[in-house]
């Protein structure tokens, strides 16, 4: 016996692990878990903030995909090593199979003996009264017509005739494998594999923080030669860059370009649904070759030496704002001037000002109620419930059969951060809009970005601005006010003189527990604080008819609150219509839930001066050829296999007598209705001339 020797074990191995990867199951098993992988990759977003999964999922779970690379699917180690994988055993099949395909194509098989020909299901027999020589000159040329090719094998006993139809159907097994082949690597090539690995080489390091500037190049910047990348390069109007993000899990990378974009004007045109219809850039491209002037759109890119730059998105490139900062103590705002995307410390508070998004239009459908009772009876929403704002400010498409859209104007989305970091986000509507027969500021707070915005809804006075309100909640911000109003109300109400100081206290009371002055409990202010203290102060039978009697008296205060505080200010008294009962009942809500508000002020937005900014996706796919040439590989490959059926015919004719004895047989990869039409079609062709008499 033999001895198994160390280097035989490792040949035998070797020999098992090449089988394994050329075999159809591994390559089955790959192309299932590629395939699940990217029904993950399709109903996961991918690269959206953590919180967002955490939101989403839980933190047990949200941890647990980000560990298996779930969100982050087509750039995992474990999804590149799948395709590679699958590209190695995929050449190995190819490589094994094709020199058999290439044989069986160049094989006629003539070394068949006649007898074997009857074993097919497809076979007859026929005498011919011709001599051999003659009956073959009849066969071939019938054959011919029929457009097969066929090839001859004399014998001594007879002759052996082959011919073959639909030899292409091997050839695309060859092709549609070689396309997986060519597929696998072009995604390999213009995956983050390559950005990946010439980041290991040259010792870069991933920047983790946010924006759309790095602020030092060095450590994280990649050699502009780069073979392959897809970056975003942010453009403003005006402006131009050179350097694009590379967006990598973890971080981000700097990709150089070999020339500078300059974006000169970005247009946008919008649907009357407020969705954009058309954007484009008008840009300069500059190079060692001189200036490229060109515009871009959406699915028309700019090519330029094997670089396309698509237009992606566009966002705001640094508005120049005017704001007003209106606090809720005192006489008058603060005017203010920021840019959109600057951080600014806001003047008087603790807070920095981050102004992230200026949106010109928002289009919003302000359908009235679909029924006719809601219509009649519109509900009384509270200003800081999204549920109750929502069917005014939902999507432009709400009910399909009722729609009014509309633009309620420009909007600033901005953030006010503390000193230890924590935010909250805003947005603020610069001009009024009607909601329930009123028209309203609307103020949105949120705590993450993960919430919907809660609005407040701030009544426009009969000027059509905010002042009116501003005016009122700063009264009630007053001691003074409040008792000169309190004092009003006690002398129109009580109906004797020694009733008026006790009224007077209440109603003073009334307003101090209203404006939030005079905490009870959890409540800080509004109707809120005035029910908790009438469920303290009151007894249980008698608490409905002592707030109907607080509610009167804070109605009547709040309006001697307002007498006081236009006379204060020089401003004439409104007319007392419906206008001005509208504006005082919304104004109580809104009084009420400003208690709510996380910051006793407001910055609203005066005006602005637009500046967008372009969102270039900047892409070098090498990969994108081999792709394409996949692609039709691949085509022509399930076409071949599918829709073209390889047929083998045999005749062997022998001598019989004085005549020929002729035997057919007929093979095919696929038997079915057509090979015995086509069998049908030869025996007619084939048959023996008739003899004349």
């Amino acid at each position: 016996m033999q001895p198994v020797t160390v280097s035989s074990r490792l040949s035998q191995s070797g020999k098992e692990l090449l089988e394994l990867l050329a075999s159809m199951r591994f390559a089955i098993s790959l192309l299932a878990l590629i395939s699940i992988a990217s029904v993950i990759g399709t109903v996961v977003q991918q690269r959206q903030p953590a919180n967002n999964y955490v939101n989403q999922f839980g933190p047990f779970w949200a941890d647990l995909f980000g560990r298996l690379d779930l969100f982050t699917v087509y750039s995992a180690p474990w999804f590149l090593l799948a395709l590679a994988f699958l590209v190695v055993s995929t050449s190995l099949c190819v490589a094994r199979n094709t020199p058999k395909i290439l044989r069986d194509l160049r094989d006629a098989k003539l070394h068949l003996r006649p007898a074997s020909l009857r074993a097919y299901p497809h076979k007859t027999d026929s005498a011919w009264t011709l001599a051999p020589a003659d009956t073959q000159a009849t066969v071939l040329a019938r054959l011919g017509a029929l457009g097969w090719t066929p090839k001859l094998d004399a014998r001594a006993d007879g002759t052996l005739i082959a011919a073959r139809k639909g030899g292409a159907h091997k050839l695309g097994y060859i092709a549609a494998h070689s396309a997986i082949v060519l597929i696998c690597l072009g995604g390999l090539l213009d995956g983050d594999l390559v950005v990946r690995t010439l980041a290991k080489i040259q010792g870069k390091t991933l920047y983790t923080g946010t924006g759309n500037t790095v602020p030092t190049l060095e450590p994280h910047s990649l050699d502009v030669r780069n073979p392959s990348y897809r970056a975003n390069l942010f453009v403003p109007e005006g402006d131009s860059a050179r350097m694009a993000l590379l967006h990598l899990p973890g971080g981000l990378l700097v990709q150089p370009l070999p020339f500078e974009l300059e974006l000169k004007r970005f247009v946008v045109e919008y649907y009357d649904t407020g969705m954009p219809k058309l954007f484009a850039s008008d840009v300069v491209l500059r190079d060692e070759n001189g200036e490229h002037p060109a515009r871009i759109e959406v699915n028309k890119p700019l090519i330029h030496r094997g670089i396309a730059i698509y237009q992606s998105s566009f966002e705001d490139g640094g508005s120049a704002l005017r704001l007003k900062l209106e606090p809720w103590r005192g006489n008058e705002g603060r005017a203010l001037e920021a840019l959109v995307g600057k951080p600014q410390p806001l003047p008087g508070t603790r807070y920095t000002l981050e102004p992230s998004d200026l949106r010109v239009i928002n289009v919003e459908n302000l359908a009235p109620p679909a029924s006719a009772e809601a219509a009649s009876n519109p509900p009384q929403p509270p200003a800081l419930a999204m549920s109750g704002l929502g069917k005014h400010l939902g999507s432009g498409a709400k009910d399909p059969n009722d729609k009014r859209l509309r633009n309620i104007g420009p909007s600033l989305t901005y953030r006010l951060r503390d000193p230890a970091g924590q935010a909250l986000e805003f947005q603020s509507y610069m001009v009024p809009v009607e909601l329930d027969g009123t028209r309203v500021f609307l103020m949105g707070v949120r705590d993450s970005v993960q919430e919907e915005f809660r609005y407040l809804r701030l009544p426009a006075d009969e000027n059509d601005s905010l002042a009116g309100w501003l005016r009122l909640r700063r009264a009630l911000n007053d001691p003074a006010l409040r008792a000169q109003a309190a004092r009003a109300v006690a002398e129109q109400a009580a109906p004797r003189a020694d009733l008026q100081p006790q009224l007077q206290a209440t109603a003073e009371q009334v307003l101090a527990l209203f404006s939030g002055e005079q905490p009870v409990g959890e409540a800080r202010g509004g109707l809120a604080a005035l029910g908790a203290h009438v469920e303290q102060r009151v007894p249980a039978g008698e608490r409905e008819g002592m707030a109907n009697v607080l509610m009167r008296l804070l109605n009547s205060g709040l309006l001697e609150l307002d007498r006081a505080a236009r006379a204060r200010d020089g401003v004439a008294w409104p007319e007392a219509d419906d206008a001005r009962q509208r504006f005082m009942a919304q104004a109580v809500l809104a009084l009420s839930d400003s208690a709510f508000y996380p910051v006793p002020y407001l910055v609203t937005l005066d005006g602005f001066d637009k500046r967008h900014a372009s969102v270039f996706q900047v892409a070098r796919a090498p990969g994108q050829t081999l792709v394409y040439l996949g692609a039709v590989l691949l085509t022509i490959g399930v076409f071949a296999m599918l829709y073209i059926r390889e047929r083998r015919l045999w005749l062997w004719l022998a001598p019989h007598g004085s005549g020929t004895s002729l035997t057919m047989a007929l093979s095919s990869s696929r038997p079915g209705s057509e090979l015995d039409a086509e069998f049908a079609q030869l025996q007619a062709a084939l048959q023996p001339p008739v003899p004349s008499p």
